[in-house]
Parts: C-alpha cells; sequence; structure tokens
C-alpha cells in the first residue's frame, strides 16, 4: 500500500511518556525509547510530520507559556538530533469544560495541522494512544493507527477504538508503528 504524505502525532504517551500528573517541567519530558529515531526516519522517507496535542495543562493553571514553550523547545531539540523534522505543531490549552472545537476528541488540531501542511484527509495518517486520538481522526476522515504506550488501559482504549475503526492497526509503541508503515504503507 501506498505511503502517507504526512504523519500526525500526539505527543504525550506517543513521543514521551505520559503522566496522569500531566508533564509540566522540562525535566519530566522524558521521550519513550525508540521515538524520536521512529520521527527520524518518517522525515528521512519524506514524509511530514505534524504533532496534535491536547495540553490543558495550560488551561488549569498547573503551568505558564514559558514552561510551556522549554519544554516544547526541549523535544523539537530531541527530535532533531535524531534527523526529525516537524513541520507543524497544534497545541489545546483549554480545559475539557471549555467546550473547544480544537481539544480532542473535537477535530479542530488535526485540521489545523492539515492546512498547514497542505494535505488532505486522503494524505494523512494519525497515530495516537488514546480513544480521543481516533475519535479526532475518524471526525476528519484521516486512518488511525493505535499505539499502546500511554499510561491508560490500553485495550479498554482498543476496544472503544474498534467501535469507530473496526480494523485499526495496534502497534506497541510509536517505533513499531513506524517500522510497519515503511515496511509496508498504510
Amino acid at each position: 500500500m501506498e505511503l502517507p504524505k504526512a504523519v500526525l502525532l500526539d505527543r504525550d504517551g506517543v513521543i514521551n511518556f505520559d503522566s496522569p500528573d500531566y508533564i509540566l517541567s522540562p525535566e519530566q519530558w522524558m521521550p519513550i525509547p525508540g521515538s524520536l529515531e521512529a520521527i527520524g526516519r518518517l522525515s528521512g522517507a519524506g514524509i511530514l510530520v505534524a504533532i496534535c496535542s491536547n495540553q490543558s495543562a495550560l488551561g488549569r493553571g498547573m503551568m505558564d507559556e514559558e514552561t510551556f514553550r522549554n519544554i516544547h523547545a526541549k523535544m523539537m531539540l530531541a527530535i532533531e538530533e535524531k534527523g526529525g523534522e516537524v513541520g507543524h505543531a497544534a497545541y489545546c490549552p483549554h480545559k475539557p469544560e471549555e467546550g473547544c472545537a480544537c481539544r480532542k476528541p473535537n477535530p479542530g488540531l488535526l485540521e489545523e495541522s492539515m492546512a498547514a501542511l497542505g494535505m488532505s484527509a486522503a494524505d494523512v495518517l494519525m497515530i495516537g494512544d488514546s480513544t480521543k486520538d481516533m475519535q479526532a481522526a475518524h471526525a476528519v476522515g484521516v486512518p488511525g493507527w493505535l499505539v499502546q504506550s500511554g499510561y491508560n488501559d490500553a485495550e479498554k482504549i482498543l476496544q472503544k477504538s474498534r467501535v469507530l475503526m473496526p480494523d485499526i492497526k495496534v502497534f506497541p509503541d510509536l517505533a513499531a508503528a513506524v517500522d510497519a508503515l515503511l515496511k509496508d504503507g498504510m
């Protein structure tokens, strides 16, 4: 099958380890083994990469914009050191109860990233670790692949995601997903 022209990635639980207590400092941001290299392989294959991530700790006042920018800068430098390139990063700073259009499972972050990259749904793959990621992908007509490297109940997430995408592909982590993608395509 054909390779996508772009891959949209969730951040926490896909690129870096997630925490039920949020990632609130650059020191807490720790990449999942193999994830940075996987992004490097996507970039090396000519596939554009975007990050689409809910970051409600901003809206909840748990961290300020400067700290968030420092976390983001640490991540971007780490990705670049492994040969990766991120063409766009979209973050939702809102609390869930704010009812914004950008917070996943709503499609706003994915729509923003696809527009920024000049891509249509036919050209894109979403890789995430949550049902919300898969719901957002489904809402914009993008195939979604699930990785089980987040901190939540992976089996429960898989079962909920299969309701939307019965043939969803599932991988232990981003490195395994990218290996499969580059070997077999979508």
